[in-house]
């Protein structure tokens, strides 16, 4: 009998023990089954009732034992200590949670932002709203960071959220079909937003740069002329600028549509003109509001594809440019079995392209060039494969199906985007960039190399704001095993409780059997 009352008190030791536990994190934690704490402490409390009634005689003699009274002593001590101990770690805890204070003992202070962020934070005159999606998987990798920033000043307030449980947060942002699968990080600073996709300080710092430095800059789409739609329906297809518009948006631009022919002039507040694949001729009273507009120093930003049926020719060659009647073709640096959709084969030295490392690609473009060598203030941008070509017989392409080599195509590098300062004969021109393509910034094409880059940067350079010129890393869209928050907390409560706790009952079964076999 005594033998089982000794396994039946200690099989209730173990109950009861991580049924305490339980109970102390369940405290901090209020995702733990209820069920689980009950089970415990009843089976626990139970057991240890069970041994104590069995062994009520042999406890009855220990206890008239002078022994027996000093180990009482004594553990009723080392009980009360314990008990304070725990006591005195639960108010710091409540306490390191409500006054947080940070140290860090590292020698590069690597858990410290840097002095420019802390400069940008301690400057802050408007108060900055950070709302980061995360799984609660991948939260804990970066919260530590962003924490950073919310510390460093009241100005900053931030917030966590899962998008899993808060499918109406992820609605009211407009983040409905984004991959949200790494995270997402948005800065607001009053009406003004930025969306970081990359969580280190570079990447956060330069967002509240682009926030605090916004001088509601204004990019204007042309539309009326078939070119690529940033709204509506169309917009979202695979050809659409929707994409293009966003990266814009969260570089703190208000991006408009202009139909040039409803007004007399470009508006003043028009930072940059985007000309996104017109196919339509444009009225003269339009052409001649561009012109005015080049020689107040306005920008532009034009980009036609091959056969394009646009009037704009003639105007970009009195602005020093040509654009060839051609397709480029390149067997070598090209997508497989796409000999027209060529990369860009060389960079030049340029702030739009000096930070680019990787290739962009093209697809279907045409060459793009300057009218004499004796214009100094353009220069070609981009180039294509050294063993490309520009393809003059379109009408036997298209007929044959094949391109090939001939004594009247330009051979590579061909130029494919030219930049600078257009020639006017009166006023002050602005800046210009013109690319023999549209397509490399559609939805289809923008988000693969750095074909976002070379857009967002060109917009950039054309506004002059060229501190924004940066490289923008990926959006990687890799897939991963996803887990809810319900299935992490079984997880993890399978880790914490169940499994030490069925360890901790099979140590006490073989520590009985054992005990039994050395006294049978």
């Amino acid at each position: 009998m005594r033998n089982w009352a000794a396994l039946v008190g200690a099989l209730g030791g173990v109950f009861t023990v991580f049924g305490l536990l339980t109970v102390l994190l369940w405290a901090a934690q209020s995702s733990l089954p209820l069920w689980w704490v009950g089970a415990n402490l009843g089976i626990g409390f139970g057991c240890l009732a069970i041994a104590a009634l069995a062994s009520v005689e042999t406890l009855r003699e220990r206890l008239r034992s002078g022994a027996t009274r000093r180990a009482g002593k004594y553990g009723t001590s080392a009980v009360i200590s314990a008990v304070a101990s725990i006591a005195i770690l639960a108010i710091l805890a409540v306490l390191a949670t409500r006054y947080p204070v940070r140290f860090d003992w590292s020698e590069q202070g690597v858990h410290t932002l840097s002095p420019q962020s802390l400069e940008l934070l301690e400057s802050l005159d408007r108060d900055v709203r950070m709302t980061a999606l995360f799984n609660p998987l991948d939260a804990p990798a970066f919260r530590d960071l962003l924490e950073r920033y919310a510390i460093a000043t009241e100005r900053v307030d931030l917030e966590f959220i899962d998008p899993n449980e808060r499918p109406d947060v992820v609605e009211t942002m407009e983040l409905v079909g984004e991959d949200l699968s790494r995270g997402w990080v948005r800065i607001a600073m009053g009406d003004e937003k930025v969306d970081v996709r990359v969580f280190d300080e570079v990447a956060l710092t330069q967002a509240l740069v682009r926030l605090v430095r916004s001088s509601n800059k204004a990019a204007y789409f042309l539309e009326g002329h078939n070119e690529r739609r940033i709204r509506g329906a169309e917009s979202l297809e695979p050809g659409g600028y929707q994409r293009a518009a966003a990266s814009l948006l969260n570089e703190t631009y208000r991006v408009l549509s202009l139909l040039l022919a409803a007004v007399a002039e470009v508006p003043e507040d028009a930072s940059v003109v985007i000309i996104a694949g017109p196919t339509r001729l444009f009225l003269p009273e339009e052409r001649a509001a561009l012109h005015r507009y080049v020689e107040r120093g306005g920008s532009l930003l034009v980009l036609i594809d091959p056969r394009a049926r646009t009037d704009l020719y003639d105007d970009l060659r009195e602005w020093g440019i040509r654009m060839g009647d051609d397709v480029v073709v390149d067997p070598e640096l090209a997508l497989v079995g796409r000999a027209t959709s060529p990369f860009a084969g060389q960079y030049a030295d340029h702030a739009i392209t000096r930070e680019l490392r990787e290739p962009t690609l093209f697809h279907m473009a045409r060459s793009v060039d300057l009218v004499s060598r004796d214009v100094r203030d353009l220069e070609t941008l981009v180039y294509s494969g050294k063993e490309a070509w520009a393809e003059r017989d379109l009408e036997g392409w298209a007929a044959t199906g094949r391109a090939e080599y001939g004594a009247d195509d330009s051979i590579g590098p061909v130029p494919l985007a030219v930049v600078g300062v257009p020639e006017v004969e009166v006023g002050t021109p602005g800046r210009i960039v013109v690319f023999g393509d549209s397509d490399f910034a559609t939805n289809e094409y923008i988000e693969i190399y750095r074909n976002r880059d070379l857009f967002v940067n060109a917009v950039n350079w054309l506004v002059g704001d060229e501190d924004a010129i940066t490289v923008r890393p990926n959006r990687s869209r890799a897939s991963r095993f996803q887990l809810s928050t319900e299935q992490f907390g079984r997880i993890q409560f399978a880790s914490l409780f169940a499994l030490p706790q069925a360890i901790a009952l099979i140590g006490v079964l073989a520590w009985w059997w054992r005990r039994s076999r050395r006294r049978g």
